[in-house]
């Protein structure tokens, strides 16, 4: 899926990257407002992954949705 559609209709996404990344909060999945950088960028601070980790999951998961 195109990260600007994503982007664009966070609020209905917001749950499925809450399913996808249990650990991740309202607030914080809030704060991120649909940007992928910001969303690569938590990822990777939650889970203690690399940037570019973070960066193909999220990228995966755009794929699937």
């Amino acid at each position: 899926m195109n990260w600007d559609q994503i982007e664009g209709n966070w609020k209905s996404f917001k749950g499925k990257a809450q399913q996808q990344w249990g650990d991740l909060t309202n607030d914080e999945l809030d704060r991120v407002e649909g940007k992928q950088t910001e969303l690569e960028g938590l990822i990777q601070a939650k889970y203690g992954k690399s940037r570019e980790e973070a960066k193909q999951e999220v990228r995966d998961w755009a794929d699937r949705i």
